[in-house]
């Protein structure tokens, strides 16, 4: 049988840069504080209303999530017009370059943020501006700085995956004044229910006087749906319009949709959950300082070593101890917030580590 020629793919694939998830548990033995997840399962009530969908998976869902929009619009005090639901923050940080940055054009991000903005740019066939972290946190007056005129769009993290650390209201304006109006600036909000400071801004009280700006937020984090893949972005008419026009229809379960309404509807008893965890980000810190480590103020549901060199040593040997921890190349490592009871037993690993 004559060889057959494999397909013709792009030559530059082999060099995309890559998104690493975190890898499962080995064992239930083993407690993974690598991926930023609720370490709580959804409430009762949305397990509930879950069991209900499951009777209705042979439909399809409803592809404009207008039941969820309503509700999140009645939360958010925003026109329902100016929700898009999409697979997860992520899927619809997707969308948004695909609807704002064509070929050769440029996204602007710090460095190092979410794993993801490169890769997403690169499939995108935009230009990645990578404009590095200064103290840990963004540099917004090197970012703006960076803008030129095939500068399409700007995402700004806050929170910052990986180091926790929140730009403030003042910089964060500032900054805003100083980008084009025509420069769509998206500010990635993934874990804003964690933010304990007054001076880190809420995304929504911005983007509502400036047309240019996103808000982007998820279901994965604090509401305990990573597996769902549910989030949104609220942005203006125009932004809007052109993101629900790049999504992939159907993209968002009515699985994921239900799920996200009956969270919504629990919120109280959620946010309990959050406080717990942003009281276990202090103990943790506190106790990692104490230690002698240095570690960041973070405002996300983890905490950020810098350990240069030391980084995959560490999570190696954190991991032989029965807990994951997550390093990123030579730079550092990042370390999720848990359950009381896997944050002992970090604790107890690292307090022999001198940072």
């Amino acid at each position: 049988m004559p060889a057959t020629p494999a397909p013709r793919l792009r030559a530059d694939v082999s060099g995309l840069p890559r998104y690493v998830p975190g890898r499962a548990a080995p064992s239930d033995r083993v407690d993974k504080l690598s991926s930023n997840e609720n370490p709580y399962p959804p409430l009762p009530s949305v397990v509930a209303v879950l069991r209900e969908e499951l009777e209705r998976v042979n439909r399809y869902p409803d592809p404009a999530g207008r039941q969820l929009v309503t509700r999140l619009s009645e939360a958010l005090a925003v026109p329902p017009e100016h929700i898009v639901p999409g697979t997860g923050s992520l899927g619809v940080t997707r969308d948004l370059l695909r609807a704002a940055a064509g070929e050769g054009d440029e996204v602007v991000f710090a460095w190092r943020s979410f794993e993801a903005y490169p890769q997403l740019t690169w499939a995108n066939g935009s230009t990645s501006v990578q404009v590095p972290l200064r103290d840990e946190r963004h540099d917004l007056e090197a970012m703006a700085d960076a803008v030129t005129d095939r500068t399409r769009m700007i995402i700004v993290c806050n929170p910052n995956n990986p180091t926790g650390t929140a730009v403030r209201r003042d910089e964060l304006e500032r900054f805003l004044d100083r980008v084009p109006g025509h420069v769509l600036v998206v500010l990635d909000e993934a874990y804003r229910e964690f933010v304990d400071d007054p001076g880190v801004p809420d995304g929504i009280d911005l983007y509502r006087g400036r047309p240019n700006v996103a808000v982007l937020r998820t279901f994965s984090k604090a509401y305990g749906l990573a597996r769902l893949r549910v989030g949104y972005a609220v942005a203006h008419p125009p932004v809007a319009t052109a993101l629900r026009a790049c999504a992939v229809p159907f993209g968002v379960s009515g699985l994921a949709q239900a799920a996200a309404r009956a969270s919504l509807e629990a919120e109280p008893e959620l946010m309990e959950r959050v406080g717990t965890l942003v009281s276990e980000r202090a103990r943790i810190t506190g106790a990692l300082r104490t230690a002698g480590w240095t570690v960041p103020d973070s405002r996300a549901n983890f905490v950020w070593l810098r350990l240069g060199p030391r980084s995959r040593a560490f999570a190696d040997a954190c991991e032989a101890e029965g807990v994951m921890v997550r390093p990123f190349g030579d730079e550092g490592v990042r370390i999720t917030v848990g359950t009381p009871e896997a944050n002992d037993r970090l604790l107890k690993i690292v307090g022999d580590r001198h940072g």
